[in-house]
């Protein structure tokens, strides 16, 4: 079965990839619902997590026609060819693994390699990466603005240090995209069943885009 195609649309709206890490079955079905409710739209869960094939397959079947729902920390062909039988719509990576960003390109899956340097970053998106992840991007909004000045043209995804006190600035410095994990998905909201806080959370991150 062919894999549901990557929504543009609405990624274009609200450009955020919402990382999932170490969550169990239950908690992606208690949160995901929330999470699109907000209003966002595109979701990574990362291969770190245990049993995070089942977890790809499940939120794909289950939250598919409202999500774009891909798999993290790929790092290789056999990664890939996993997640992709899960059903995984996008690829993201920690590194520029130039074979594995061809394979996601030829098979027309959106990759989004991660890279720091200048010349990982133009490596990577030569290679035909769909953003370059700038990971970390703890070093804060001036470094995507310092790599945007001679590659204006290179889409850029910093993630690792992007929360709701510097996204106006990372925007501001050409950011077109964002990975956030634990500003977005608060581990003891979770835990403790807190959904008015995570709903909370989601709104107040789609309404920068759409408010």
């Amino acid at each position: 079965m062919k894999n549901k195609a990557f929504n543009w649309s609405a990624f274009s709206r609200i450009p955020v990839i919402g990382i999932i890490r170490n969550l169990s079955l239950a908690q992606v079905r208690a949160v995901l619902p929330l999470y699109v409710e907000a209003g966002l739209n595109t979701v990574e869960i990362s291969l770190a997590t245990p049993d995070a094939l089942k977890l790809i397959e499940a939120a794909s079947q289950e939250f598919g026609d409202r999500l774009n729902i891909g798999a993290g920390t790929v790092c290789n062909e056999e990664e890939l060819t996993d997640s992709l039988h899960a059903g995984s719509q996008f690829i993201v990576s920690p590194i520029t693994d130039v074979g594995l960003i061809r394979s996601c390109a030829e098979k027309d899956i959106p990759i989004f390699p991660g890279a720091f340097t200048p010349t990982e970053i133009y490596r990577a998106w030569h290679a035909g990466a769909t953003m370059v992840k700038v990971f970390p991007a703890s070093l804060g909004a001036q470094y995507i603005k310092d790599i945007k000045a001679p590659f204006p043209n290179i889409k850029l995804l910093p993630t690792g240090g992007v929360g709701l006190e510097n996204l106006a600035d990372f925007r501001a410095a050409g950011a077109d995209g964002f990975g956030i994990a634990s500003q977005l998905f608060n581990k003891q909201a979770i835990e403790s069943e807190d959904h008015n806080r995570l709903s909370l959370v989601f709104k107040q991150f789609a309404d920068f885009f759409t408010g």
